[in-house]
């Protein structure tokens, strides 16, 4: 892969005290702040060697966290712990101030409905139109219809889809439905975002679309996310680039900045490598690090 610094991106700013590959505490960068979601030690297996070992990071208020990793590292069960869907078989997740590594199932739902999610491939009944797609959880709820239209109009207006409202998902692109997923993951305006690949198998101009939309969120709403991803490109337009809501568009940040609150983490075989800053990853000299890069 090009280093982002020599391929016409900004420059990211230097840091006085680099951080080491692995940041133990994972709260270095809001310690003022309670996190949004913390890992202690956290790992998992499935009748065989762990998928993740010993993980340990966390999201702070208004941070996005990009994970990095080839294909079967673990990056996609990580992401099912973070609200839920997977337990540890050891370690503390702390999900908006609460253990839910242990918490009964019944007693999950009222956090998990502060989380939206995009799952790989948008995960769309096709059998719902773009409409019911959107408001499934708030129809599961028998929110009134009124209200939901009233919700769901903005969601699709959000991501610039406002047409689909009574369409169905077999007449979208790739790119569409990717859109549509992400409306239905903003429809409660969710308190953290996690995003499971969510430009897989999409080309390069539709997969920056995308990002802008996630950009957009992140600059608009200020909210934290995490999202899992083995696109580089993705990754530093995200950290690169910031949402101009009166140009409607993503810009680039001035020569020598870069986001300060959009930062990576790597994995390798179930075990987190790196934790740290733009500028630290592309320095770093872990010899994994280096070959994801090239």
């Amino acid at each position: 892969m090009t280093d982002p610094l020599a391929s016409g991106q900004p420059e990211p700013a230097q840091s006085d005290s680099p951080q080491p590959d692995r940041i133990q505490s994972g709260e270095a960068s809001a310690p003022d702040r309670d996190p949004v979601l913390s890992f202690r030690n956290v790992s998992i297996a499935f009748d065989g060697p762990p998928v993740l070992d010993d993980i340990t990071f966390s999201v702070a208020p208004g941070e996005t966290r990009i994970l990095l990793g080839p294909a079967g590292v673990g990056k996609s069960v990580l992401l099912k712990l973070c609200n839920g869907l997977l337990r540890p078989d050891r370690g503390s997740i702390r999900l908006f101030g609460e253990e839910i590594a242990t918490m009964p199932e019944e007693k999950m739902f009222p956090l998990r409905v502060r989380t939206g999610m995009v799952f790989q491939e948008s995960a769309l009944f096709d059998s719902l139109t773009v409409r019911d797609n959107v408001a499934y959880q708030l129809i599961q709820e028998r929110v009134p219809d009124d209200e939901i239209d009233s919700r769901v109009r903005p969601a699709l207006s959000f991501v610039g889809l406002e047409e689909t409202f009574s369409m169905y998902p077999s007449s979208l692109s790739g790119g569409m439905r990717r859109r549509v997923a992400i409306a239905r993951a903003l429809i409660r305006h969710p308190e953290l975002l996690l995003y499971d690949s969510p430009t897989g198998g999409l080309d390069p101009v539709t997969s920056t679309t995308i990002i802008e939309l996630i950009m957009k969120e992140r600059d608009v709403h200020q909210t934290p996310s995490l999202l899992v991803t083995h696109r580089l490109q993705d990754a530093f337009m995200l950290c690169s680039h910031r949402f101009d809501s009166e140009k409607g568009q993503m810009v680039p940040l001035p020569k020598g900045q870069t986001d300060s609150k959009t930062t990576f983490m790597m994995l390798e075989e179930g075990h987190l490598i790196f934790d740290g800053s733009l500028h630290n990853l592309v320095h770093s000299e872990n010899p994994f690090v280096r070959e994801f890069l090239e």
